[in-house]
């Protein structure tokens, strides 16, 4: 397999794992965002704002241009913070921004044929592979959250259905 057709696969697993991320959002229902363990764990308001904030954090330390259109919508720091976002739209539009300026950094880059500025020093795809594991790590702890939150088995299937659909696709 050569180089671009790696790289074709890689945009194309990311643009999967957006949809998938839609679908979520496209579920949950505004009430849905409190839902927490009750041992003090993150909300799921707050994995999602997380994932928002990873990709606007990320950028403004790789690619600082790439990171000025992603709106914000978490409020504090690693050690405590809350979702400042007031609706699912909200924190989906940040989504949206983020993954299209991952996006445009990491084929600008690679475009110039460089690497990304400091704290990446692995190759820039490699960027996409990590929002991909990462989003799939909290989308996890997210379904968790909803299965205790009390989703019928019915919502959980459906969900799950929906979104493994979109893996189980024919090659674009």
């Amino acid at each position: 397999m050569t180089q671009n057709a790696e790289l074709g696969l890689l945009l194309e697993s990311f643009s999967r794992n957006s949809r998938v991320n839609e679908v979520v959002f496209n579920t949950l229902t505004e009430a849905d965002l409190t839902l927490a363990d009750g041992q003090g764990g993150w909300n799921v308001g707050q994995h999602l704002g997380h994932l928002a904030e990873f990709r606007y954090g990320w950028l403004s330390l790789i690619s600082p241009l790439h990171a000025v259109d992603i709106p914000s919508v978490v409020e504090g720091d690693a050690s405590g913070f809350h979702l400042t976002a007031q609706s699912l739209s909200e924190v989906k539009g940040a989504f949206t921004a983020g993954d299209a300026a991952a996006l445009e950094a990491v084929t600008s880059v690679l475009n110039e044929n460089r690497l990304f500025e400091k704290a990446y020093k692995s190759h820039p795809a490699h960027f996409l592979q990590h929002i991909i594991v990462h989003d799939a790590h909290h989308r996890g702890q997210i379904l968790g959250l909803l299965r205790r939150g009390g989703w019928a088995r019915e919502r959980m299937n459906a969900l799950d259905d929906a979104t493994w659909s979109i893996w189980n696709e024919e090659q674009l």
